[in-house]
Order: structure tokens, then sequence, then C-alpha cells
């Protein structure tokens, strides 16, 4: 059965994210360095069919579960992120722009040997125009730590958690996250405080979680299906997905057709897109998501008011260019705006 979603009370959701300062989340997986070369459009080359760019600046900010990290801090929370980074030029910046934006990163690793995973897109445009992602180039994408360095991250994990309200984890394929570890967290953790998942390649390994937040892409991939506009096997993919994975829920996301919410034994809430579906840039919009729907759940929201809540986040954030975040104020204006 499916139905479209009536708002959750405003003043209700007003008050979980005033909440969100007094929430610790503990971000756990993946750090990725995402890179942004930015330059002018000089030329096309005479030796090649290219385009010639004159550097302009080149900025790094943190992705993968360093994204997840930073939009719990700019929310209000306070976020711990454990993951591995080198000691690399890129794994120090990283570092300290999470640093910078009040994410404790006293846990995280830092092998002396290992290579930050690196994502470094190239941006271009003229002077009076916005700038394009031309290519992107990854770096160290494979990276496996070694023995000792993914024990430690599983032993910071596990010894952050019973001071913590809410574990994240960001899941981006290298291996450091395994299913046994989300199973000895729910032990760690104190009784009822959620864990959510955001796994990109490998969503159906892990079981038993609070919820998940596959963006549609990763459900079809995941399923072997294609959904497009079709609801009858968007709906029959979250269920089995409810099924497999035994989570208490389910958030599809969905981009312009905005999110599906599916829970056991209750009808799946349809969540329109918030604001323009004339979307920006998705980088990084699914950490967002999950940041919020994290916050809100440790809040003690419910999975409608949660995944509402990160509906307007992931609204927000796509306006944004790059690797973006939104901040509590953002938030509240947005729920504020769309109870008029």
């Amino acid at each position: 059965m499916n139905v479209r979603a009536d708002r959750p009370d405003a003043g209700r959701l007003l008050g979980l994210i005033d909440a969100f300062a007094s929430q610790r989340i503990v971000v756990a997986g993946d750090l990725i360095a995402d890179e942004f070369i930015y330059g002018q459009i000089a030329r096309v080359s005479r030796e090649a069919p290219v385009l010639i760019l004159n550097y302009d600046s080149t900025e790094i900010v943190p992705g993968g579960a360093g994204n997840a990290a930073n939009n719990v801090a700019a929310l209000g929370g306070s976020a711990r992120a454990i993951g591995i980074a080198g000691r690399d030029e890129t794994g120090r910046r990283l570092v300290d722009v999470l640093k910078g934006n009040r994410v404790d990163v006293t846990r995280i690793v830092r092998p002396a040997a290992y290579p930050t995973p690196t994502k470094t897109r190239i941006l271009a445009g003229g002077i009076h125009s916005a700038k394009q992602q031309v290519v992107r180039i990854d770096r160290a994408a494979a990276a496996t730590a070694d023995e000792g360095a993914s024990q430690a991250f599983e032993a910071r994990v596990l010894a952050a958690l019973p001071r913590c309200d809410a574990l994240l984890v960001s899941d981006y394929g290298s291996g450091l996250v395994t299913p046994a570890l989300i199973a000895h967290a729910r032990e760690r953790l104190r009784k009822g405080a959620p864990v959510l998942v955001d796994s990109r390649y490998a969503l159906l390994r892990f079981r038993a979680m609070t919820a998940c937040t596959p963006n549609e892409s990763e459900v079809e991939q995941a399923m072997g299906i294609r959904i497009g506009d079709n609801r009858r096997v968007l709906e029959r993919a979250g269920r089995a997905l409810l099924q497999r994975t035994r989570a208490r829920a389910v958030l599809v996301t969905r981009g312009s057709r905005g999110m599906a919410l599916f829970e056991p034994e209750c009808p799946t809430v349809h969540i329109p897109i918030f604001g323009s579906d004339q979307i920006s840039d998705v980088t990084g919009a699914g950490d967002t998501v999950i940041a919020t729907m994290t916050l809100a759940l440790a809040a003690g929201a419910t999975f409608f008011e949660a995944a509402s809540l990160a509906n307007y986040s992931g609204g927000l954030v796509v306006m944004k260019r790059g690797t973006a975040t939104v901040c509590a104020d953002e938030l509240r204006q947005a729920v504020t705006i769309d109870a008029e």
C-alpha cells in the first residue's frame, strides 16, 4: 500500500532540531578527501581537442564518513569521526578541515604508509559563468589498510560507543566496515541508541541496523532491478530490503522524485522533494541525509519525522555546489517556510 505523506507537525520538527545540540554521534567508516581544482577556460588546445584551463585554486573538503561527520557538526550535533587517514599532505589537510569544523578527530587512525583516498574534481568555467565539472580523478580509491590499522579502527569505534547517542556508519567499499563490527557495536551501545548504515556497494551484507538510506541507483544495483517511474517495482524492492537487512526502516532517496520510507507492517510513505527539482550538485547529498536522520532519531524522532527532516536537508544541500553541508538554522528556516 502506498500513501502520500501529510507534513509532520512543524513545531515538533523545530523542537527536534533544537535537540540536535545535545546528541553525541560516532561517525565511523571510510574517510575520503574530496579535492576540487578550479580553473578558467582559456582556449582549446591546438595539439588535441581539449580545453586549456588557467588554474585558479584548490580546495580539499572531507568526503565519505568525513562529510557525514561535517554535516552532523554543522547541524549542531557533537560528531566524533573514526576512520583511517594517511599522514600524507592530503590526509593532514582532511583532518585539519574536520577539526576546524568542530569534529572530534582524536580517534582517527593515521598509518604512516597509508595513501589517503582522494577524489579530484576539475571544474572549469568562464569569468561570468558557473564552474562545471570536467573530469574526476580517483587516487588510492581501492586503498586497503593493513591489519593493524583495521584492528585499531574497530577498537576505537567500540570504545567510543558507550558514551554516544547513535552510530552512523559510512561504507564506501574499502572493506574497513564489516557486518561483525555492526553486530559488536549494537552490543556496546546503550539500549535504543540508533545504528544507521550508508553502504555504497554492499548494503545486503549488513543486518539488524536501525535504518539505512540507500539512493535509488544503489537499490537497483543491490537488487538487480530497474525502478524508474515504476512505483510497484520500488515497493517490492523496499519491502525486500526490509526483509533481507532486518532493518527497522529503509529510506530510499530518489533525487527529483523525493524519498520513499519503508517500515515493517506500515504503509510506504512517499515524501516529495523539498525545494526546486532543478538540482545543482548531488555530490555528498547522501551524507547530509543520513547525518540528519541519525541526529533526529537520536533526539527521539519517529522514522517519518526523521525522514522528513532528512528530506529538507537533502533538498537544501543539492542546491549547493561541491561537497556541502546544511546548518541547523537553514533547516529551521526550511521547516518554517514549508509550514506557512
